[in-house]
């Protein structure tokens, strides 16, 4: 049988790989997303291990509500990365600096 530091540890080095993701890759906002995505993937994993390991659904319950919250950022996310490549025709982060005040 899998034991619950088993899952932790696998979480951990999966939200380790979206902060590096993040922090080593600032250039393309697509790998940025979907290492957001990573993180909050790792994060479900580890509130279904303990809702597993602790016999409690709630953390299973919880996970579903994050699961949405997440599609629609997702969809909302590659909608602007849309409309922000045909009006610059660029994904870049240092080239998408018309916002800044």
């Amino acid at each position: 049988m899998i034991a619950l530091s088993d899952y932790l540890i696998l979480g951990a080095i999966l939200f380790g790989l979206s902060v590096a993701g993040i922090f080593l890759n600032r250039k393309n906002v697509i790998i940025l997303l979907m290492a957001i995505e990573l993180m909050l993937l790792s994060v479900n994993m580890n509130f279904i291990a303990f809702s597993y390991f602790l016999g409690n659904t709630a953390g299973q319950v919880f996970v579903f509500f994050i699961l949405t919250v997440a599609a629609a950022e997702a969809a909302i996310g590659l909608a602007i990365l849309v409309v922000l490549f045909r009006n610059r025709q660029t994904i870049n982060v240092q080239d998408l600096d018309t916002l800044k005040g």
